[in-house]
């Protein structure tokens, strides 16, 4: 279990060589890994794994980087005393999951029950198969009604079928750890897929980078109303138009 964070003497501090700590989580002792070849982290002293919900990567470190110290690898707390590691949860209580290995759809639900105020940022690249598959998929986006949003009858042409019936908006980020290439927009863009479905399409939504991390440390949600209420809305109005049809 590698950590970015643990408890030096009561204060959060990142590891550093010949240092000893305390897990956030279960309060056992941590050691600090500094080697030349992974990125520095914590480690438990055994191999013990007191969140069975916790992975950490390249892509995980370089995510959370993007948001203040003060929110990464934050504890969240249950009314029934259960507690996770979130990666990120900024101060307004909205938790960002950074994912990046095959997650079982179960547990992905109990997760989603657990933070309820969430979102999901999946990495596209885990697969050759995922960026390419979009590609294709996205021949079949048809028009939102508003910048930035598309909508697509089936939704796993484009996306893992883990991911397309989660309750909670999932972003996917098809460019992961490889170097930028500004020609290809599709690859620079975060692709969000919003919970349910409106007429039995899907509602997607394309944002960049930047303006998914400034909307995140300044609200509460990535949009003013909340994903279902969006969704909703969507479905009211797709109704009003075959109405007039």
């Amino acid at each position: 279990m590698k950590m970015k964070y643990a408890l030096v003497n009561n204060e959060r501090q990142e590891p550093q060589s010949g240092l000893i700590g305390k897990c956030q989580c279960c309060n056992s002792p941590v050691v600090a890994k500094c080697g030349d070849l992974r990125v520095h982290h914590w480690a438990h002293k055994t191999k013990l794994q007191c969140d069975p919900w916790w992975e950490e990567s390249e892509w995980h470190r370089a995510w959370k980087e993007q948001f203040p110290k003060e929110w990464q690898e934050i504890i969240h707390k249950a009314e029934n005393d259960e507690k996770h590691i979130a990666d990120v949860k900024t101060d307004q209580g909205f938790v960002i999951e950074f994912q990046h290995s095959h997650l079982d759809p179960q547990e992905r639900a109990a997760r989603e029950a657990f933070y309820q105020n969430m979102v999901w940022v999946v990495d596209g690249t885990r697969l050759k198969r995922d960026y390419p598959r979009f590609l294709e998929g996205r021949k079949n986006f048809t028009s939102g009604y508003k910048k930035g949003f598309s909508l697509v009858h089936f939704p796993e042409e484009c996306f893992p079928v883990a991911w397309i019936n989660s309750s909670m908006m999932v972003i996917f980020d098809f460019q992961g750890t490889l170097p930028n290439d500004p020609q290809d927009g599709m690859r620079n863009t975060l692709w969000g897929l919003f919970p349910g479905r409106a007429k039995g399409r899907a509602v997607l939504m394309g944002i960049s980078r930047q303006d998914f991390v400034m909307t995140a440390m300044k609200q509460p949600y990535l949009l003013p109303e909340r994903p279902h209420e969006l969704v909703n809305a969507y479905d009211k109005l797709l109704a009003e138009l075959e109405e007039k049809r």
